[in-house]
C-alpha cells in the first residue's frame, strides 16, 4: 500500500507479546522521553498497563519481586499527567527511602512528568510542618535533634540507668517503635508485651528513659524524626482549615512499599486523603521485613475492606530473575504460614533459562568467606562486572570476614550502608572542580583538547586522580579511583542520551542526584545486609551464613518472627537476576565443633534435604485485575447467593464508615470490622464468642497455623455481635472472604445457632 506524502512508513513499535516489554528494572541510564501520552504505555504488559490506566478511585497493586512495580506506578502517574487527567502539582507520591524517592523523581522526569512531588513520608511531612508551623503554633519550627542516641544516653543517665552501646542502640529503637505506633511512655510496657517485643531492659526502665527523653527534647526545643510525623498529624487533626488547605493542594496519592507503613504513617495518609478515594497503593506482603520498626502489612491486606470499591491488580510476571531463581523463591513461600502467606504471589519468570542455584557447605566461616571470594574472582575473570555481584548476610557483624577474604583475593568491594557516595571527600572535590570548569567554560585550560562532554569530565578528573586504568591492588587509592570512574561513566551515559548537553547541565544532574542520594554505580562487589539490600538487584548474589541461628536469627522465637526471617531470605533470593549461590558453615571458627546445620527454610529445597514440604499457606495468587465488590445485596440464604455477593464485579462509591453506637467516623481497620469504636458499648454474645474462640483453637492446631490465620479476634467479635443466621449475613462481615466462607462458614453458622463445633474429631 502506498504511503501518503511519499514518506517512508514508520516502523511499528513491538508489542509486549513480541519482545516490546522493556525490562521492569535494570533499564538504561537516560532513556528518551516518550513523545505522547500513548507512548508512555508502550512496552507495558497487560497488568502494568491496567495499573497505568486505572486513574480514578482506590487502586491496590499487589506486586511481586521483580515485576516492575515502580515502573507501573511511575508510568501511571506519567500517563495521567501527559493525558491531562492529572495535574502534576496535585499528585503526591510517597515512599520510604530518599533513594527510592529520588529514583521515582528521575523516572517521572524521563517520562516527561515534571512537577510531581515524590518524597518520603518524613520529607513530605517536614515540608508541610515547616510551612504551617508559624500559622498553627507560632514562631520557628524546633530544631531536629542531630544525634538521637546521645539524648537517649543522657536520659538514661539521669534515670540512673547504665546502658552499654548495644543496649543504647536497642532502647533508642524501642523509643522509635513506641512513637510510630503512637504509644506514650506510660503505655509502653503493656504495648510492648502485647506486641511480643523483647525489650533490651526491663520495660519499666525503657518507659522511664523514654519519658525523660521526651522531657529533655521539650526543655531544649528539639524534635526528632518521629515527632515530624506526630506533629503533622496533630496539626491536621486539630486545624480543619489547614487540613482543607493540604487537601486542596494534593488531590491524588500514590504510596509505594505499602506493606511497610506504620500506624503513624497510615494515620497521616488518612488525614491527607480525607474522605476522598484517589489513592493507589503498591506492595507485597511477602516482602514485609521491617515489623520491628512498627511496619505492618495489615493496611495492605485490609485495603479491600476499607475500600470495597477498590480495583486490585496483581503483578506476577518476574522480569528480573531466571526461572531457576524464581522457582527457589516460590518454593520458600510455599512453606510459609501466617496471614502474609495466605496472600502470597506465585511469580512467573519472563527470562530465559539460567544456571541452577549453587549450594555449598563449609567447615567454618573463614572457609565459607574464602570459598565465596574464589567464586567471585572466577566470575569477574569470566567477564561479570564486579558491580553486578553482591554478598548478602544477615547481620552487619558478618561483613568483616568477607571484606578480608575479598581483599586477599584482589577483589574490589564496597560496603553498603557506609559513607554515602556524594558525601565522599573525593566526590565532593570532583563535583566542585566540574562546577568551576563549567563556570569558566572555554577559558579553562583543562578543557582545551576535550572534544565532547565525557572528554571534558575525564580531563577535569584526571587532575583529581582519575586515569584510564585503575591502580593496582585495593585500599584507599583504588576506592578513590572507583568513585571518580563512576562519575566518568555517568557522564558518558548522560552524553549518549543528550548529545547536545554541556558541562553545566551535567553538574545540575549531579546536584539533583546528590539531593536524592541517587548514586552512580561503583565498580566493586557489594557487601550488604539483607535488610539494606531491599529494592536492589545484581546479576550474581551470594547468600552466605544460611544456617540455623543466623537464618532464622536466634532471637526470632515466635511464629511471626520466624516467618519474617523467611521473608527476609525470600527478599535475598529475589535480588539475583541470573546466578544465586547459597552457603553455610558448620562451625564459627576453624577447628570448632561442627554443630550447625543448614537453615530450616532450605528443607525440601536444597539437594539431599528430602522432598519439598507441602504448601500450608493459601495458594499462590495469579496475576490479573479484580474490580471492587460492594459486599451488599442478595435475597435468599443460599451459599450460592453469598458467594455471588462476595464475588460480584461491581464498582460502588465507598461510603464513610461510622460507629453504629456514637456515629463517629471510623478509620481503624479493627474498628471498621466491628462497625463501632473500640470503647463504645458492645452487644456481643459472650457465649458465642467463647465457643468461636474454642473452635478456632482446634482449627489452628489442625492446620498448623496461628489462630489469627483462621479468624482474627476482631472478626470473631464482629460475628458474635451480629450472630448471623445464614451465609449471606455471614458474608457481609469484614474478614470473612470467599475462601473462609467456603471453608469455615458451616461451622460458624452452627456455633451461632447454639451448636458446639469445638471438639476434636
Amino acid at each position: 500500500m502506498p504511503v501518503p506524502c511519499g514518506r517512508p512508513p514508520r516502523p511499528s513499535r513491538p508489542t509486549w507479546q513480541h519482545g516490546g516489554v522493556t525490562p521492569a528494572t535494570h533499564s538504561s541510564l537516560f532513556p528518551a522521553v516518550p513523545d505522547s501520552a500513548d507512548a508512555v504505555l508502550e512496552g507495558l504488559d497487560p497488568e502494568q498497563r491496567a495499573v497505568a490506566t486505572a486513574l480514578h478511585g482506590p487502586v491496590c497493586v499487589l506486586a511481586g519481586a521483580g515485576t516492575g512495580k515502580t515502573r507501573a506506578i511511575t508510568h501511571r502517574i506519567a500517563y495521567g499527567v501527559r493525558a491531562g487527567i492529572l495535574q502534576p502539582t496535585t499528585v503526591l507520591a510517597v515512599t520510604f527511602t530518599n533513594r527510592a524517592a529520588g529514583e521515582m523523581r528521575g523516572r517521572l522526569r524521563q517520562l516527561g512528568a515534571t512537577g510531581v512531588q515524590a518524597r518520603t513520608f518524613h520529607a513530605a511531612a517536614l515540608r508541610q510542618l515547616q510551612y504551617f508551623w508559624p500559622k498553627a503554633v507560632g514562631g520557628a519550627l524546633p530544631r531536629i535533634v542531630d544525634r538521637k542516641v546521645q539524648v537517649v544516653a543522657e536520659a538514661a543517665a539521669s534515670c540512673g540507668i547504665r546502658l552499654d552501646r548495644g543496649e543504647l542502640r536497642d532502647v533508642t529503637a524501642e523509643i522509635e517503635w513506641a512513637k510510630v505506633t503512637q504509644t506514650v511512655p506510660a503505655d509502653y510496657a503493656p504495648a510492648a508485651a502485647k506486641a511480643g517485643r523483647e525489650a533490651p531492659r526491663d520495660p519499666a526502665e525503657v518507659a522511664r528513659v523514654y519519658d525523660v527523653y521526651e522531657e529533655l527534647k521539650r526543655d531544649r526545643g528539639l524534635i526528632d524524626f518521629e515527632d515530624v510525623l506526630l506533629l503533622t498529624v496533630g496539626i491536621l487533626q486539630d486545624r480543619p482549615d489547614i487540613a482543607r488547605e493540604v487537601r486542596a493542594q494534593y488531590q491524588h496519592f500514590v504510596v509505594d512499599e505499602y506493606q511497610d507503613v506504620s500506624p503513624l504513617q497510615q494515620r497521616l495518609l488518612e488525614l491527607w486523603l480525607g474522605d476522598r478515594e484517589n489513592i493507589c497503593v503498591v506492595g507485597d506482603a511477602s516482602q514485609t521485613i521491617y515489623s520491628f520498626t512498627g511496619a505492618t502489612p495489615d493496611y495492605l491486606l485490609d485495603f479491600r475492606t476499607r475500600h470495597p470499591g477498590a480495583t486490585v491488580v496483581k503483578l506476577v510476571r518476574d522480569y528480573r530473575s531466571t526461572p531457576q531463581v524464581v522457582r527457589l523463591a516460590n518454593g520458600l513461600l510455599t512453606q510459609a504460614t501466617g496471614r502474609a502467606a495466605d496472600h502470597r504471589l506465585e511469580l512467573v519468570s519472563q527470562r530465559p533459562s539460567g544456571p541452577e542455584p549453587r549450594w555449598a557447605e563449609y567447615p567454618d566461616e573463614p572457609s565459607e568467606a574464602e570459598g565465596a571470594a574464589r567464586a567471585i574472582r572466577e566470575l569477574i575473570d569470566a567477564g561479570v562486572p564486579a558491580s553486578e555481584i553482591a554478598v548478602l548476610f544477615r547481620t552487619n557483624a558478618q561483613s568483616e570476614t568477607y571484606e578480608q577474604a575479598l581483599a586477599d583475593a584482589g577483589v574490589p568491594y564496597q560496603l553498603r550502608g557506609a559513607e554515602r557516595f556524594f558525601e565522599r571527600q573525593e566526590v565532593r572535590r570532583a563535583v566542585h572542580q566540574l562546577r568551576a570548569a563549567a563556570r569558566f567554560g572555554g577559558n579553562d585550560a583543562l578543557l582545551g583538547d576535550a572534544e565532547d562532554l565525557p572528554g571534558q569530565v575525564r580531563a577535569v578528573l584526571s587532575g583529581q586522580g582519575w586515569s584510564p586504568a585503575p591502580p593496582a591492588g585495593s585500599g584507599a587509592a583504588r576506592e578513590k579511583w572507583e568513585s571518580l570512574a563512576a562519575l566518568v561513566h555517568l557522564a558518558e551515559g548522560f552524553a549518549a542520551a543528550r548529545p547536545q548537553a554541556v558541562l553545566a547541565e551535567l553538574v545540575a544532574e549531579l546536584d539533583e542526584r546528590a539531593a536524592a542520594q541517587h548514586a552512580p554505580t561503583v565498580q566493586g562487589v557489594t557487601l550488604a545486609s539483607l535488610h539494606s539490600a531491599k529494592g536492589l538487584e545484581w546479576d550474581a548474589v551470594f547468600l552466605v551464613g544460611v544456617a540455623e541461628g543466623m537464618m532464622p536469627i536466634t532471637y526470632a522465637r515466635t511464629d511471626e518472627q520466624v516467618e519474617e526471617e523467611r521473608r527476609l531470605l525470600y527478599v535475598g533470593v529475589t535480588r539475583a537476576r541470573e546466578r544465586l549461590h547459597l552457603s553455610w558453615a558448620l562451625s564459627r571458627t576453624p577447628g570448632g565443633r561442627p554443630n550447625r546445620r543448614p537453615s530450616r527454610f532450605l528443607d525440601g529445597l536444597r539437594p539431599g534435604s528430602g522432598s519439598a514440604a507441602a504448601a500450608r499457606g493459601g495458594p499462590g495468587g495469579a496475576g490479573g485485575v479484580e474490580y471492587g465488590t460492594a459486599g451488599t445485596g442478595g435475597a435468599d440464604g443460599s451459599w450460592a447467593a453469598a458467594r455471588a455477593e462476595r464475588a460480584a464485579p461491581r464498582r460502588t462509591r465507598r461510603t464513610v464508615a461510622r460507629c453504629k453506637v456514637c456515629g463517629r467516623t471510623l478509620t481503624d481497620a479493627g474498628e471498621m470490622k466491628l462497625m463501632r469504636c473500640e470503647d463504645c458499648p458492645s452487644e456481643m454474645d459472650e457465649g458465642v464468642y467463647e465457643r468461636l474462640r474454642s473452635w478456632r483453637e482446634v482449627q489452628a492446631r489442625r492446620s498448623g497455623q496461628p489462630a489469627f490465620c483462621v479468624f482474627t479476634d476482631k472478626t470473631l467479635m464482629a460475628i458474635a455481635e451480629t450472630v448471623p443466621e445464614d451465609p449471606v449475613e455471614l458474608a457481609r462481615i469484614p474478614g470473612v472472604g470467599m475462601r473462609k466462607l467456603d471453608r469455615y462458614g458451616a461451622d460458624v453458622l452452627a456455633i451461632c445457632a447454639g451448636q458446639d463445633r469445638a471438639e476434636e474429631d
